[in-house]
């Protein structure tokens, strides 16, 4: 490794399937980028039947990939790699989480963090003492929390759960991956598409910004890509129907959207300063989106300018309908411009080795004072 590389060990929920979950889209475009920077790069994930039989990136090139079936074969087989790493990152909703957490806790020698991708849910979950892959104990123990979400939940997270340090490390776009995809002048197959996984938090805006335009324009064409959609929604019959878009089609999927829809699950409307991976990937597609409102997100995109607002079906269908195709294009290309200047992945793996370097400045400052006893000791036994 080059001179201040770093040996980064993540434990996450799944790199190798995108299959029902954000997780893996994050991951492997942060570590891709962490390892084009000279850091190498683990992941170890649970091998889970689920993710096994929906694989979409079986054998990454940018990091060494190790499966373990228990927390038991992780510590035997594993154990070493977590002693010897300069960063071990723990992800929520990693299976037994909890007692991972521990165990990197008690083998790692370098810095430990936990890495929350669904922060709001997660200190919602904690307060009521439901969360199966974090407890309030364990918090104190990681040298940072990075989160998903910032502005003031990350002051809450230092003063509730005391974390000695709590920074935002949002999700991203890979510029290899997310670029504009359609030939010049092509025009789009849909004029108002979304991607993700059902929530039942989000179902009621999806409705409300998506399946009810398309109810009230059938002349219109939309397209909803995600797995787990129970059976009982009715689908209008102008929108079209994905069940699992693998990461490497998100960019044409894109490109196929006069616009795209982004809606927010509710915990993290709540918290605001949550960005989701859509926003990124798009705006890096510049594809112009549509997003439901929510506190801080004036400081990823600017309203108006790189992304369009939404509350109501009215208004969702007076994008669709009023905005000019100049300024549609204009829009989506002011985005893409934010994006490469702000939030790629090279942006956040960058935030991450400085979070890193705090991290070991501040346990060296806290070393400092018993070294100086040590010293005095040594100077004057008597």
């Amino acid at each position: 490794m080059t001179a201040g590389a770093l040996d980064v060990v993540f434990l996450g929920l799944s790199i190798r399937s995108s299959w029902g979950n954000g997780h893996a889209t994050t991951y492997r475009a942060l570590c891709r980028a962490l390892a084009a920077a000279g850091h190498r790069v683990t992941f170890l994930e649970r091998d889970v039947p689920w993710y096994a039989a929906n694989r979409d990136l079986a054998a990454p090139s940018f990091c060494r990939l190790e499966l373990y079936r228990s927390v038991a074969e992780l510590r035997e087989r594993l154990g070493e790699t977590l002693r010897r790493a300069d960063l071990a990152v723990v992800g929520s909703y990693v299976p037994d989480g909890v007692e991972v957490g521990g165990l990197v806790q008690e083998l790692a020698r370098g810095v430990t963090a936990f890495y929350d991708i669904d922060t709001p849910v997660t200190v919602a979950h904690l307060s009521r003492g439901e969360c199966e892959y974090l407890t309030p104990a364990l918090v104190p123990g990681f040298d940072l929390y990075l989160s998903f979400t910032g502005g003031p939940m990350l002051a809450r997270i230092e003063r509730e759960l005391g974390a000695p340090a709590a920074r935002a490390l949002y999700c991203s776009a890979d510029p290899e991956v997310h670029r504009p995809a359609a030939a010049p002048g092509a025009a789009p197959t849909w004029d108002l598409g979304y991607v993700g996984t059902y929530g039942a938090d989000r179902q009621p805006a999806l409705e409300r910004l998506l399946i009810e335009p398309a109810r009230r324009r059938p002349d219109r064409r939309f397209v909803v890509a995600g797995p787990q959609y129970p059976p009982g929604i009715d689908w209008p019959a102008n929108v079209a129907r994905v069940e699992h878009l693998a990461p490497g089609e998100h960019a044409a999927f894109y490109a196929a959207q006069r616009f795209t829809l982004n809606v927010t699950r509710a915990d993290m409307v709540r918290a605001g300063w949550s960005p989701s991976v859509r926003l990124f990937e798009a705006a890096a597609c510049a594809t112009p989106i549509v997003s439901d409102p929510w506190p801080g997100i004036e400081t990823v995109f600017a309203p108006g300018r790189e992304i369009l607002l939404a509350r109501s079906t009215g208004e969702a269908l007076a994008i669709l309908e009023r905005l000019p195709e100049d300024e549609r294009r204009a829009l989506g290309a002011r985005a893409r411009r934010r994006v490469l200047a702000e939030h790629t992945a090279a942006h956040r793996a960058e935030a991450l080795a400085a979070h890193v370097r705090e991290a070991r400045e501040r346990a060296a400052r806290r070393r400092a004072p018993a070294r100086r006893r040590a010293r005095v000791a040594q100077e004057d036994p008597g």
